[in-house]
């Protein structure tokens, strides 16, 4: 790891956390931001946190990167390497009941993580974006190098948006920035409100599942170790100029600065009924289904292209969700005792 000091931004959510235990393990001193807001539940927040404390190599600020001043005071006073910014206000179906608490964290937040390491000469921002940016698109596999301009959800709007304000900062002031579309993550320790947590849970006390689009949808689930693993990498390779990238058939993947967006994804479209499938036989019982129509801001489906993440930087992610569900379950039953 080149880098030895290193922000990270939703140190308390879950890639956030699962990040800081890697980077913790390969000795890199790690400030990690969070405020243990309570979109889902804080405790499980907390106990993460505690985990992570327990490391001597790790400082936990408690700070919303909303907040201009505390931020900007951070800055001065720790001499960053690298920052990988994760706190974001997540999910699609919140989107539409409290746009403004995405536009307070995903829009304001970033610009002061962006002026942040402007200021202070961080020499690599990465930062996570989202496959839902594809939004409208159809052509599987979802390709960096594809437009992005139709998004569904004002998640996925605050998502590109990130994009292209760090875009504006690798232009302007020659900040070294890499975006990261995660797709459907999941794992030990993962969030309360994202599909299998909520499955589980469900299943688990006898209580009927919501399965939208009557089940006709297919996702690129990846497991949460090799999302890490991937950011990792990204971390100790900052971009540079594209010296091929051309004005008049401009790619949207890479830049004339130094910027570059990645997919970080299983790069195989798995059905959700499968899905649930894999999560009843770890389980050993049956789901109750209530089959509902599609969600506003959903896409029934998402498949990774991640040929430039694996020639860059000689990874993919591959981890069967047989072997992910099954160590999600397992933590799901020692964590709550079931």
């Amino acid at each position: 790891m080149e880098f030895k000091n290193i922000l990270i931004t939703g140190a308390a959510g879950f890639i956030g956390f699962h990040l800081c235990q890697k980077l913790l393990a390969r000795s890199v001193n790690v400030v990690g931001i969070d405020n243990l807001n309570d979109y889902y539940d804080p405790e499980l927040k907390r106990a993460r946190l505690a985990i992570l404390k327990a490391s001597p190599l790790f400082e936990h600020v408690d700070l919303d990167i909303a907040d201009r001043q505390g931020m900007s005071d951070l800055f001065a006073a720790t001499q960053f390497d690298a920052v990988v910014n994760l706190a974001a206000q997540a999910g699609v179906r919140y989107s539409l009941e409290n746009p403004h608490s995405y536009v307070d964290t995903n829009l304001v937040g970033f610009v002061n993580v962006l002026e942040g390491c402007r200021h202070s000469g961080v020499r690599h921002l990465v930062f996570a974006s989202s496959s839902s940016v594809y939004g409208a698109n159809v052509v599987l596999p979802f390709s960096t190098h594809q437009n992005v301009d139709h998004p569904v959800s004002l998640y996925a709007a605050s998502k590109k948006a990130n994009e292209l304000m760090a875009h504006s900062y690798s232009h302007l002031f020659g900040l070294p920035t890499t975006g990261l579309r995660f797709f459907t993550v999941y794992g030990p320790w993962g969030r309360p409100d994202m599909a299998l947590f909520l499955f589980a849970k469900g299943i688990i006390e006898d209580r009927p599942i919501d399965v939208f689009n009557h089940g006709k949808m297919e996702r690129d689930f990846t497991y949460i170790d090799d999302i890490v693993e991937g950011v990792c990498r990204v971390i100790d390779l900052p971009p540079v100029a594209n010296p091929a990238w051309d004005r008049e058939n401009p790619d949207p993947g890479t830049s004339y600065s130094p910027y570059r967006i990645y997919n970080i994804g299983n790069n195989q479209k798995v059905d959700l009924m499968r899905y649930i499938e894999v999560l009843e036989d770890c389980l050993g019982k049956k789901a109750k289904k209530n089959f509902l129509p599609m969600q506003p801001g959903d896409v029934p489906a998402t498949f990774a292209d991640v040929e430039d993440l694996s020639r860059d930087v000689g990874f993919k992610p591959n981890t069967p969700i047989e072997q992910g569900i099954r160590s999600f379950v397992d933590w799901y039953r020692d964590y709550y005792r079931v």
